[in-house]
């Protein structure tokens, strides 16, 4: 038995190790390939599929193709984080690369409507953008990409070279270095060279915050509309320089799935997109199924994910006359993994994303006329739609924050949306927008459809089940005054070509004090470089007037006597600070105000340098942690102390003024919860966000009660429903309305008595009995964009955004939904 036993393990070993080693046929079709170009295998030491590829070595492999290739020239378009470069191969004929440019701008005038009505298409080439991997630990797809993009280097083949003469392939081989590197550091570094099937091995678990997201942590597949990561605007930059006519986008899911391509569900397709747009998915999906037929590979289609979301890399292409694709396939996410459909090996995942690349391009020279006769016709309809449309444009102004608004100009710009100075007055939706300070986007533009995607609200929808959120209004998401026009409201004036970032000044000398609001978007960071500088500062509880200027609660003052440095000194740095966080800084001579508190009342709070702990690791959201760490980190320059939630028993938490808690589960620190009572009962800020409320309330930390919603109760329901039914009562991003309580600390710098909040999720606060204890409350039907069932909404009624309480001579800030 003994034999037969170490028998049958050499047999299993062997036949794991022979399905790990492959050669180039097994991923290309066999034929004459250019021996002056380093195959993939050449130039790495090993072939694609034994280890995972570095995104360095990814990198250098393609300066390599561009040295050695004639077909390719590279060019970097951005820097990540982490300050890896960020590239892109345009790969055509030697033909078409002496024509570049040319063949750039006569591609691109498809997409002016007043232009394009000139244009033949007859000898036009197809511009495809192919992108991998924009989640680092979904790793097949940029490991296709040394493959896809050597055949189209050194293949000889006359299909290839039919190819390049017909199209131009913009070739991203990585939309996120820093994860795909994180990513490959930890599935090499737990290989074992007898490789291992188990799941359970940690070899498929990565460590949090796993490989997925950028430096922050920041799940770029979101980011395309938001566009507020430099791999996103790299990529943007590149997307508009080109106006692609399909742009790919690989990914993997779970292990035990096979292989998706789009379409994806028929229902869940954003209705601002063309009909044509899906037709011509569906015609390009039959050349993904030819293909992956040959190699006997499982696949689907038209089930699971959706085409709704303009901010996903396979979606936002559908708002701009292209057509985005998106592959997703089963992940090894390490090298041979025992799955539901048996042992799957990473050059298996890797061919499949190989064979896919193909098809795409076969499919777009395939379908060349049709795809460049659909981007004419979607941007020359534009106009069309938008005289259909019975909003003719939007209006909006900055309020009392200009930093927020010319960073809304600038994302309107890397996104082509036209927008013209308003020419008059306008009052609308109960708003009033003045001349000079507000700025019109008309519907009858080319980016009609993207416009409108950017401002629309929508509460509407043919399904109810969504694979992302369900609306992104951005000025909402800005907090600027905005409203639909009609024919009648559109008094448009210049047209505003780059966005004008505010330069504050300091107003005038003082030998007293000198005062700002706190409604500027970079107001903390300007009070966070002062409180560094070791400056006394101070803060108003209450409104005043001094020197004929009106300050409201939260205005920060600085007196020049009894600090660290001399009065000019203070200016000095002041008008740095306003220089650089465009707010403007007044100077007074006396304390003695005309209205309301003076400057030396009691209702100023002497503010002091805060030192911020933040937990993050295991069971905590690193979604929410990341977005918290890029704002405190890169918005308001504040060092940020990141520790984990198993070490937090060790930390001498003295040291910290707050500590946050984001959305997790944190049962990892159980053994830290009575350290923490303890050091807020002694006077420390402990803020936390969605689930982690529910770890502080079962440790008796947060007073806040819980609602429910009632959902409807079937009788009797086929099982079929049960899925629709489950995803209709989830809330999987929807936008809701607060009422502030503008007199609250928290609400501070607000001017308006209500602010649009993005919601996640069914966590709903009572109001609590303390009638001051809640700065943020939902009114009656919050609902203002998105989806959100009748239960939900009812729920949500009256329920709290924000609740405070006291904890000894601490404060505990619940939040239940993510405000960053």
């Amino acid at each position: 038995m003994r034999l037969v036993a170490g028998f049958l393990i050499c047999i299993l070993s062997i036949i794991g190790l022979k399905a790990q080693k492959v050669d180039l046929n097994y991923y290309l079709p066999k034929g004459d390939y250019d021996k002056n170009i380093p195959t993939p295998e050449t130039f790495l030491g090993y072939q694609v599929g034994e280890w995972h590829v570095t995104h360095d070595q990814l990198y250098f492999y393609m300066k390599e193709l561009a040295a050695k290739s004639d077909r390719v020239i590279l060019r970097e378009h951005a820097r990540s984080h982490e300050n890896r470069p960020m590239v892109h191969l345009i790969i055509t004929s030697t033909k078409n690369h002496q024509n570049l440019e040319q063949i750039r701008k006569q591609h691109v005038a498809l997409t002016d409507s007043e232009a394009s009505a000139k244009l033949s298409l007859d000898d036009m080439p197809v511009v495809v953008y192919q992108g991998y991997s924009i989640h680092g630990n979904e790793s097949s797809g940029s490991n296709a990409a040394l493959m896809a993009a050597y055949w189209l280097a050194a293949s000889q083949d006359k299909e290839v070279t039919n190819i390049l003469d017909n199209a131009v392939v913009i070739f991203d081989p990585s939309f996120n270095p820093d994860g795909l590197q994180r990513f490959s550091t930890w599935a090499n570094m737990h290989k074992s060279k007898t490789l291992v099937s188990d799941p359970n091995s940690r070899e498929f678990s990565e460590a949090w915050p796993g490989g997925r997201t950028n430096h922050y942590w920041f799940d770029l597949n979101r980011d395309w509309l938001p566009a507020q990561h430099p791999e996103s605007q790299g990529r943007l930059k590149v997307f508009h320089e080109w106006k692609p006519n399909i742009l790919t986008d690989h990914h993997e899911m779970g292990s035990n799935a096979t292989y998706f391509f789009q379409p994806g569900v028929p229902s869940r397709t954003n209705p601002l997109t063309p009909q044509r747009n899906q037709d011509l998915t569906y015609k390009i999906a039959e050349y993904h199924a030819k293909e992956l037929d040959k190699i006997g590979s499982l696949y689907y289609a038209q089930e699971s994910f959706d085409d709704f979301y303009y901010g996903k890399g396979s979606t936002y292409p559908d708002a701009n006359g292209c057509i985005g694709i998106l592959f997703e396939q089963a992940s090894s996410r390490g090298h041979y993994r025992s799955t539901a459909n048996g042992i799957l090996t990473f050059p298996f995942t890797i061919r499949n994303q190989v064979k896919t690349s193909i098809s795409t391009l076969k499919a777009g020279v395939g379908l060349k006329k049709e795809l460049l006769s659909f981007q004419k016709e979607f941007y020359a309809s534009a106009k069309r739609e938008a005289a259909k449309d019975p909003v003719k444009g939007y209006v909006f102004s900055g309020g009392n924050d200009p930093m927020k608004l010319a960073h809304f100009k600038e994302l309107l710009g890397r996104h082509q949306i036209k927008f013209y100075e308003s020419k008059s007055n306008i009052n609308k939706a109960g708003k009033s927008f003045e001349r000079g300070e507000s700025y019109i986007v008309p519907l009858a533009q080319d980016q009609y459809r993207l416009a409108k995607a950017f401002f629309e609200t929508r509460t509407s929808f043919k399904d109810s089940l969504f694979y992302d959120v369900s609306t992104w209004t951005l000025p909402m998401a800005f907090n600027l005054p905005y409203a639909e026009l009609d024919a009648r409201g559109l008094s448009l004036g210049d047209a505003v070509t780059k966005a004008d970032f505010p330069k504050g000044e300091v107003k005038g000398d003082s030998d007293y004090a000198y005062l700002f609001d706190w409604n500027g978007y970079y107001a903390p960071r300007m009070l966070n470089a002062l409180l560094k500088s070791g400056l006394y500062v101070k803060l108003a509880h209450k409104p005043f007037q001094v020197e004929g200027k009106a300050f409201q609660r939260g205005a920060i003052m600085v007196r020049t006597q009894n600090q660290n440095r001399s009065a000019a000194s203070i200016k000095k740095l002041l008008a740095e600070l306003a220089a650089k966080n465009g707010i403007d800084v007044h100077a007074v001579s006396t304390g003695f105000t005309e209205e309301g508190i003076d400057l030396g009342s009691p209702s100023f709070s002497q503010l002091k340098n805060p030192k911020v702990l933040m937990v993050v690791g295991p069971g905590v959201t690193s979604y929410d942690a990341g977005e918290m760490w890029h704002l405190l980190d890169t918005r308001y320059n504040m060092p940020l102390t990141m520790v984990e939630t198993g070490a937090m028993s060790r930390v001498n938490l003295d040291d910290y003024t707050a500590i946050i808690l984001p959305n997790g589960s944190y049962g990892p620190m159980s053994g830290a919860a009575s350290k923490l009572k303890s050091w807020v009962q002694g006077g420390g800020t402990l803020i936390a966000f969605r689930s982690a409320v529910r770890w502080l309330k079962s440790n008796k930390m947060a007073n806040v009660k819980f609602k429910k919603a009632n959902h409807y109760k079937h009788k009797k329901r086929s099982y079929s429903q049960l899925q629709n039914d489950s995803g209709s009562k989830v809330i999987g991003g929807a936008i809701y309305n607060n009422n502030l309580d503008l007199s609250h600390p928290l609400c501070y710098g607000y001017d308006q008595k209500q602010l649009a909040t993005f919601r996640r999720g069914t966590l709903f606060f009572e109001a609590p009995k303390n009638p001051y204890a809640a700065p943020l409350r939902y009114p009656n039907n919050p609902l203002l964009s998105g989806y959100s069932n009748a239960p939900n909404q009812k729920a949500a009624s009256n329920s709290c955004g924000v609740i405070v309480s006291g904890l000894g001579r601490g404060k505990v800030i619940c939040f239940a939904d993510n405000p960053n």
